[in-house]
């Protein structure tokens, strides 16, 4: 179940990088993503349910192995977006959520994963609407084992997730940064 949104939280504390805070969390989708994939006890958890992604998709049947990966790969993306320098553009840390979409829409969803040093693309995902060039909103993330989304629950859960925050912004007349700012300074 897709939780409603309670608030923003801002990332980069200059209005660029945002991340939603959900109804009834502690923190906002960012911190509590980073926290999970810390979590050791969880990712053993995650794939021993998702071991036959693991083994299909990337090859790899031990669990240790995926956990020890995922760490990696954690570190890097949480040095990549919170360490974001002023000037840093954050148009090359996100890319369109489709592989092959070829023109950008309103709103347009988005994601991020880490340049991994081990052989394999990172299965970590971060997913965003993009409000306009170098502004994001994270709406959530996920450990993407198979070839696309709707092969599992839990990916299909962050389209939705995705797509309720898309239509929250559009309900509420939020287009761009400058909609959005507005938007923020009226409610609170």
């Amino acid at each position: 179940m897709v939780k409603n949104i309670e608030a923003f939280d801002d990332i980069t504390d200059d209005g660029r990088l945002w991340a939603v805070k959900y109804d009834g969390d502690k923190d906002n989708i960012l911190d509590l993503l980073f926290a999970q994939w810390d979590d050791v006890i969880w990712l053993r958890s995650f794939f021993k349910e998702n071991i036959n992604d693991l083994q299909n998709y990337f090859k790899i049947s031990d669990v240790d192995i995926a956990i020890d990966i995922t760490a990696e790969d954690n570190d890097i993306l949480q040095r990549k977006i919170l360490d974001i320098s002023p000037d840093a553009n954050l148009d090359e840390l996100f890319r369109p959520l489709h592989n092959y979409q070829s023109k950008e829409l309103l709103l347009n969803k988005e994601k991020a994963n880490p340049k991994t040093l081990t052989k394999h693309k990172s299965w970590l995902r971060i997913y965003a609407l993009k409000l306009e060039d170098g502004c994001y909103i994270i709406t959530g993330g996920a450990i993407k084992l198979t070839k696309t989304m709707q092969e599992r629950e839990h990916t299909l859960e962050e389209l939705l997730r995705q797509e309720k925050v898309r239509n929250f912004l559009l309900e509420n007349k939020i287009i761009d940064t400058g909609s959005f700012i507005e938007y923020l300074t009226e409610t609170n």
